[in-house]
């Protein structure tokens, strides 16, 4: 009994592929509707008892909060970024001990064998030739406290800076993830809709092309209008095939973010009003350039490219540091055939160095650091124009998204009496059947773009913020409002 619920979907991709293969007759266009009737009388339905836990466990749809939260947590592009900003914190750590201590700690031992033979006067009478071994190990420790080295306080405050552009990084990752996950969102929804829409025309031109048949038949009209309507109808059922892998492709892109196959979405409200925008495009553009991710990157690119100048140029600066070691060497014998030795030295002190030449390899580094940070100032002018762009191209976007919304509001209202008066007039005999189907297709398509205008105007909010630099997670909540909570896809 569970598989029968799949018998009318089954039944219908057979009715589908039936008619695609082959022009149907009216009675064959009855015989289809009501094998499916039959294939849906035979669906088992849940029981009252079972309603309220269905509905509430599986029925209800994902909103786009709901869809955000999965990516949050799957989605292998924030993961990524994520790491890289936990690993870009370590930086930190490794700037401050630049200027800590480091100490050392060495140890030895050896095996020496030695063969020795005097030549010339004044040798010492108790001082033999001959073959002699002996042993000796040595270990030790030293320190090093930076005391002064320009190149490291430099380096430290590198350190800040590159921690300070991963968190923007990651920040813009994460816009990044709100934007496309809106996107795809609605992208299933527009899937979607255009599979619903063809379904439904689908329907009227069946009906139509029934008709057609049926007065066919009786002789009250030409095999042309039989002709135009299996046209038509054909037309649909290729359009719908497409539509359904259209669909599949949507959800599957959102699989890719969440980890899971969304399977059913919240729609939009049907009555949903859009907001007319209460600044001004250069009030946005002038937003923008205050907060777009990308320009704040790119400035501490260039602060860090200013910083790498004056690191290259204490190369040419002496360092000082604090030094301090102890040894202790011993040895049972020596090549000279003196005695072992057991020495113990500790030393502390202070240690100057002074760069003098080192083959012109920090001049060339600080010509090179100048030349980067040219390139770092014109990469910031780049990413200023192309935020001013973003957010203008994502303004008009809006404003036009929100007068389309309207226009095809009125479109539909339109289309809808036009269907109706080319039917009144298709009875009356002064339409013919090409100007109904001409009139349903047009009220379909008028459908078609109202609802992706509504979707348009949505993601275009979403648009906007993100390339203004002030996209958060609660925007995806003022759009959850829009929804319809209770539908489900």
């Amino acid at each position: 009994m569970h598989k029968l619920k799949h018998l009318p979907f089954v039944i219908s991709l057979a009715c589908i592929a039936l008619s695609a293969a082959q022009p149907i007759s009216a009675a064959e266009m009855v015989f289809a509707k009501n094998l499916i009737y039959v294939a849906d009388s035979t669906s088992v339905e849940p029981s009252a008892k079972s309603i309220g836990v269905v509905q509430t466990a599986q029925e209800k749809p994902q909103t786009l909060v709901d869809i955000y939260h999965q990516a949050v947590s799957h989605d292998p592009t924030l993961a990524s970024a994520l790491s890289a900003n936990q690993a870009a914190q370590e930086i930190i750590e490794q700037g401050k001990a630049l200027y800590r201590p480091s100490v050392n700690f060495n140890a030895g031992a050896s095996a020496s064998r030695t063969d020795i033979r005097y030549i010339g006067a004044g040798i010492l009478p108790n001082r033999a030739a001959g073959s002699a071994s002996f042993e000796g190990y040595s270990y030790g420790v030293d320190a090093r406290q930076p005391i002064y080295r320009k190149q490291n306080l430099v380096q430290m405050e590198q350190t800040k800076t590159q921690v300070s552009l991963a968190d923007k990084q990651l920040h813009l990752s994460q816009q990044a993830l709100i934007l496309r996950t809106t996107q795809s969102y609605f992208e299933v929804l527009i899937a979607q809709d255009k599979i619903d829409l063809l379904t439904a025309q689908k329907l009227a031109i069946s009906s139509q092309l029934e008709q057609a048949n049926a007065n066919f038949e009786v002789g009250t009209t030409t095999i042309t209008d039989v002709n135009e309507a299996q046209a038509r109808y054909d037309l649909i059922v290729a359009q719908e095939i497409a539509a359904v892998n259209e669909h599949q492709i949507a959800k599957h892109a959102v699989q890719a973010i969440t980890g899971e196959t969304p399977q059913k979405l919240a729609t939009v409200k049907a009555d949903i009003k859009t907001n007319t925008l209460d600044q001004g495009m250069d009030k946005w553009v002038e937003v923008a350039t205050q907060n777009n991710l990308n320009i704040q990157i790119q400035q501490d690119s260039l602060k860090l490219s200013e910083q790498e100048i004056e690191r290259s140029k204490a190369g040419h600066l002496p360092t000082l540091d604090a030094v301090a070691s102890y040894t202790d060497t011993y040895a049972n014998g020596s090549a000279n055939g003196f005695g072992g030795s057991d020495l113990k030295n500790g030393t502390i002190g202070l240690q100057l160095q002074i760069p003098l030449y080192h083959g012109g390899a920090t001049s060339s580094l600080i010509r090179q650091a100048v030349l980067n940070k040219q390139k770092a100032q014109d990469d910031v002018q780049i990413a200023r124009s192309q935020a001013e762009l973003e957010t203008q191209r994502a303004y008009l976007n809006l404003s036009s998204s929100i007068a389309q919304v309207k226009a095809f509001e009125q479109a539909l209202i339109s289309s809808q009496s036009q269907v109706d008066s080319t039917k009144l007039g298709y009875e009356v005999g002064v339409r013919t059947s090409v100007d109904v189907l001409n009139a349903q297709q047009q009220f379909f398509s008028a459908k078609r773009d109202l609802l992706q205008a509504r979707y348009n105007y949505l993601v275009n909010i979403i648009r906007l913020k993100a390339a203004s630099g002030v996209l958060a997670e609660s925007d995806l909540a003022d759009i959850n409002q829009q929804l319809v909570l209770s539908d489900a896809r």
